[in-house]
């Protein structure tokens, strides 16, 4: 029976790189990690035992060649596995990028479009007010939460990484921050977003598209002094929210600059 039980184990050695060190204890990063597997259990459970997402894995190297999702480990397999955007920082001599590479993360196609966790609800702010498509709810439950990400194609940012592991989750991103505006450098370094910003193009209040608007149609819904010193003014074409480039605009500005962005200058600057 022992010799069964033996055969049966695969004694493999794998290495995470990189931001991936962030999900392993400190004893375990940045070096190899000896695991007794059972022979033919997948690579991407065995990452996820290890406390890892799928959806921040691109790149894995089983005994110098890139493998897929499917893989079923075997006695003896050497693994390094790399985040996304590793593909042209890879330096490893145990891995081999002469081949084809097979990323695990999907193609992007057009704009990035996000829906959030209940915990990232200053983040889904700052992310309307730069023109990002994104999605936010205070109630929303995690099954609701990975259906709409694999239903519209939406990227995922969360805090939990066990809602991250959800096997319908294709695109999605781990938020390690805590303090909001380091979530948004974050969420546009990872996703390459600095070029794509169109400030107050969107509603901060329900995500909708915002218009300019003539003053005469909405005159009657203004203050007395927004009606006396404003006359560019944007409406939002969901909930009908009116935006104008009052005294906050400048601190939304100045924010924007703070994250290292040219600020496009839409010909009505609402705030």
């Amino acid at each position: 029976l022992n010799d069964i039980i033996e055969h049966m184990a695969a004694r493999i050695r794998i290495r995470f790189h990189q931001q991936l060190n962030d999900f392993l204890p400190a004893s375990m990063q940045n070096s190899d990690i000896a695991c007794t597997v059972e022979e033919h259990r997948s690579i991407k459970d065995l990452i996820e035992s290890l406390g890892v997402p799928h959806p921040e894995v691109d790149l894995v190297f089983i005994n110098g060649e890139s493998a897929d999702f499917d893989y079923l480990l075997k006695d003896g397999d050497r693994i390094n596995v790399y985040p996304a955007l590793a593909a042209t920082d890879i330096s490893d001599p145990e891995v081999s990028t002469g081949s084809p590479l097979l990323h695990w993360q999907p193609q992007a196609t057009g704009e990035a479009r996000f829906v959030l966790d209940v915990h990232l609800g200053r983040l889904a702010a700052y992310l309307r007010m730069l023109g990002f498509d994104a999605l936010y709810r205070n109630d929303y439950h995690d099954p609701e939460l990975a259906d709409i990400s694999a239903r519209e194609n939406r990227i995922l940012l969360t805090c939990d990484r066990r809602l991250l592991m959800r096997k319908q989750i294709e695109y999605g991103y781990f938020v390690r921050s805590r303090q909001p505006k380091q979530q948004l450098l974050e969420v546009l370094s990872r996703f390459d977003l600095f070029n794509k910003i169109r400030p107050f193009s969107r509603c901060m209040h329900c995500n909708g598209l915002t218009r300019p608007v003539d003053k005469k149609t909405i005159e009657h819904r203004l203050l007395p002094k927004t009606r006396n010193y404003y006359d560019s003014f944007y409406q939002c074409q969901n909930c009908g929210k009116i935006y104008w480039q009052g005294s906050h605009y400048q601190k939304m500005e100045n924010m924007i600059k703070n994250l290292g962005a040219d600020i496009p200058q839409p010909e009505n600057k609402p705030a």
